[in-house]
């Protein structure tokens, strides 16, 4: 079976390229050259409508199958995509939570700034309160 699958994918691709439109001109200019070896008008296009025919109906089933292949392949490519769409959402979600965190931190931060200039301050105000009021402090042993 995968070997018939290659060859039609070979005579597919090989249906679209220049050689293919030469080779069936030429397969037709031989076809119409027969009524010069005494074959009547009414056989050459009896051939020529046969071979037509059968080749139309072949083209088109390769070209399903082309179809059907390449529609496989885009439903795997869909569920990738799916998948790194969550993926991504999933890092949103992430990135949405360390941006709070950065900003609870900044907060903490911010607040743990202001508590050290009140300590300051206090220290301040109790080394000037020492100094004006010369308060003493007891000393250890």
């Amino acid at each position: 079976m995968e070997k018939l699958e290659k060859i039609s994918d070979k005579i597919t691709s090989w249906i679209g390229t220049p050689l293919s439109i030469i080779a069936h001109t030429i397969f037709f200019i031989v076809i119409f050259l027969l009524k010069y070896i005494n074959i009547s008008i009414d056989q050459i296009l009896l051939i020529l409508t046969t071979v037509v025919s059968l080749e139309a109906i072949y083209l088109s089933i390769f070209i399903q199958m082309s179809v059907n292949k390449t529609k496989a392949k885009i439903a795997g490519v869909e569920k990738d995509i799916d998948d790194i769409q969550e993926d991504v959402q999933e890092i949103s979600e992430d990135i949405e939570d360390i941006n709070e965190n950065d900003n609870e931190e900044d907060e903490m931060i911010q607040t743990i700034k202001e508590v050290e200039q009140k300590i300051i301050k206090l220290h301040k105000e109790v080394i000037d309160l020492k100094e004006n009021k010369k308060i003493s402090t007891p000393r250890g042993n």
